[in-house]
């Protein structure tokens, strides 16, 4: 079977994560959230996909290859426009990426599944693909329930007696929600969807595409499943997701390392004596870590790969990249810790190079300052946040 990932949006909701690597590699416990999504397909017999890739498309393809190390077949749609020689990114928009494969190639020959390639599901998409069938129709959304409370957070799809897609909710107050179905960027098509989906024009899935299909009554139905869904469109979901796999509220997601004690995992090659550190599970420290005595981490917290943590330092509800090398006197409470940048659980950002106790690890022994790509400044223009300068880590006295 065929299936498409949708991964050639900016990120423009996770920066400043997005200034290093696209949204679909964001790693969820060291793992790119859209390998997750690859595997699900593998596992479901969908085999031969395609990706659309435009903002910073080489990491995507250089990691995951032709696919052959996840048993599928892998090709690449980039999407760019051509300027004085050089290529820069252009997507073309979910639908429009769809279509550039579709007068490419053809793919698209039978029923197809397509997913956006910034979230975790554990759906059966077997089962998802047979209830489509089951309609007869043109496409499919598959939506799941949220509690009342939730529906304002999410584009709410509103169904006739029959399933049959009749109108759309983006974001509704709790009180004006006519459903509290959501959309889950799972969708599922036949090949004559592309008459509706015009060519060599920017053209999106839920902004453009469906509305057409509401409005000229098409055969399109809502199939609502139960599933687990973890999406990372924000940067505060990248924590919350974490540390919801952490505190045990998601079944079945693969946790890496050895437990050595309840709620503590060590992966490989990494230098610790549990009994002479502070440690609050649930905690992961990955492989190739050296944590000295008298460290302490208090959970839910995640230690990259390849990290240093020294003996007077303090690592609390944090999450960290790889190869950081956290010295003596270093307090990091309510981070998230990912390239240059030191992100704060209540959306305050600053640059790893100004924080005077964490380094970036050379190697296991030797550490030098992280040196920044941008100045604050720019980060806070960018981000449009306040002026001021960023505070400096609080020492532990």
């Amino acid at each position: 079977m065929k299936g498409m990932i949708l991964a050639a949006g900016k990120g423009t909701r996770i920066k400043p994560i997005s200034y290093a690597i696209p949204k679909p590699m964001v790693p969820i416990l060291g793992k790119p959230v859209m390998e997750s999504m690859i595997q699900l397909f593998a596992k479901n017999g969908i085999d031969k996909i395609v990706i659309n890739t435009s903002h910073l498309a080489e990491i995507i393809e250089n990691y995951f290859g032709d696919g052959h190390h996840f048993n599928v077949q892998l090709s690449y749609s980039y999407e760019a426009k051509e300027v004085a020689g050089k290529f820069v990114s252009q997507a073309l928009g979910s639908a429009g990426g769809m279509r550039k494969v579709q007068d490419f190639s053809g793919f698209f020959d039978e029923t197809f599944v397509v997913v956006c390639g910034d979230a975790w599901i554990d759906l059966d998409l077997k089962q998802a693909v047979a209830q489509h069938k089951s309609h007869g129709g043109l496409a499919t959304i598959i939506t799941r329930e949220v509690p009342s409370s939730e529906v304002c957070k999410y584009g709410v799809v509103v169904t006739d007696k029959y399933e049959q897609v009749v109108s759309f909710q983006e974001k509704p107050l709790e009180s004006e929600a006519l459903s509290n179905k959501i959309n889950t960027g799972i969708y599922i098509f036949e090949p004559a969807i592309f008459d509706f989906i015009p060519k060599d024009v920017e053209f999106d899935i839920g902004s453009d595409l469906f509305p057409l299909l509401v409005e000229r009554k098409a055969h399109f139905y809502a199939v609502n499943m139960d599933f687990q869904w973890l999406d990372v469109g924000k940067v505060k979901d990248v924590w919350e997701v974490t540390s919801d796999i952490l505190n045990g509220k998601v079944k079945g997601y693969p946790i890496p390392g050895t437990q050595l004690s309840p709620g503590v995992w060590v992966g490989i090659n990494t230098q610790i004596d549990i009994s002479k550190c502070k440690i609050t599970p649930p905690v992961i420290i990955s492989s190739g870590c050296e944590i000295q005595n008298g460290a302490t981490i208090i959970g839910p917290a995640v230690v990259g790969a390849n990290c240093r943590v020294d003996a007077k330092s303090l690592v609390s509800n944090t999450l960290i990249c790889d190869y950081i090398h956290l010295a003596d006197d270093a307090y990091i409470a309510n981070k998230t810790m990912f390239g240059d940048y030191l992100l704060g659980h209540d959306g305050y950002t600053q640059l790893l190079a100004d924080c005077q106790y964490v380094h970036i690890l050379k190697n296991r022994n030797v550490s030098r300052p992280l040196t920044g790509r941008a100045s604050i400044n720019e980060i806070y223009s960018t981000l449009q946040s306040p002026k001021a300068d960023p505070t400096p880590l609080q020492q532990i006295k």
